[in-house]
């Protein structure tokens, strides 16, 4: 009988264990979940509120940042728009009368200030020739429109935080079908 006495006393021993594992377990889970977290107040106010306008002054610092970044955007965007009316109108001029005017040649600068700004917003820089330069005038102001009529759209659907690569070489082919276009205008 001492064999089967130990034997139940050995089950019972390892039920025992396992119900006060159980329990225990549940008590810690318990403990746990209503555990309140209190706040740490730091015994000197000073602190706090020399904290405050340091915080303060660093969020207001972050959103000056941010629309300065936008308003950034935003100015290369009407840049791309303005040098897109100015390609189709120095083109147009072109078509009408055949040559270009003071006014065209103005124009032309100006498109071309406007396409070196967008690069150098883009983060590009350094002009590059191109591989197959247009041959007479009127196909490098088509030319010279097309390229910015993408430009302004590649601009407008570039998000406010990405270097383009396709916006800095479109920059650098307007850049460099002005500077052709000047070659092939004749000296007023």
């Amino acid at each position: 009988m001492t064999n089967s006495r130990i034997k139940l006393f050995a089950k019972f021993a390892r039920a025992t264990a396992i119900v006060v594992l159980i329990g225990l377990s549940f008590g810690v889970s318990a403990a746990q979940s209503a555990q309140q977290t209190t706040p740490v107040i730091p015994a000197d106010k000073d602190k706090i509120e020399a904290d405050s306008p340091a915080s303060m002054e660093e969020e207001m610092r972050a959103k000056r940042a941010i629309k300065a970044a936008e308003k950034e955007y935003q100015q290369n965007v009407d840049r791309a728009r303005d040098l897109s009316e100015l390609g189709t109108s120095v083109n147009t001029s072109f078509k009408q009368k055949t040559y270009l005017g003071k006014d065209d040649l103005k124009k032309l600068e100006k498109a071309e200030k406007l396409a070196r700004a967008i690069r150098n917003a883009a983060g590009g820089s350094d002009d590059h020739e191109m591989e197959q330069p247009p041959k007479d005038l009127a196909c490098a102001l088509s030319m010279f429109a097309d390229v910015a009529e993408s430009l302004k759209k590649n601009v407008e659907k570039t998000p406010k935080h990405v270097i383009s690569t396709t916006v800095i070489d479109e920059a650098n082919v307007l850049l460099e079908l002005a500077r052709i276009v000047r070659t092939l205008v004749p000296n007023l």
